[in-house]
């Protein structure tokens, strides 16, 4: 494998997370123990815990509209 390849893949691994960590910063939970869930859970388990809150994040927006 290339390290332009291999380079490639991380970074398409890493946004979601990045995404996510500052969506959880900018986000109101209505609680700071919510909020400190979901951050523990994007940074400790990465790049599921990313994905899996964007695809929440996105459910839940579609659904309210």
């Amino acid at each position: 494998m290339s390290h332009g390849l291999f380079l490639l893949i991380c970074l398409l691994l890493i946004i979601p997370t990045m995404w996510a960590i500052v969506d959880i910063a900018r986000r109101d939970f209505g609680s700071l123990r919510k909020k400190a869930l979901w951050g523990a859970f994007v940074v400790f388990v990465p790049p599921l815990g990313g994905i899996v809150y964007l695809i929440r994040h996105q459910i839940r927006r579609i659904t309210q509209k």
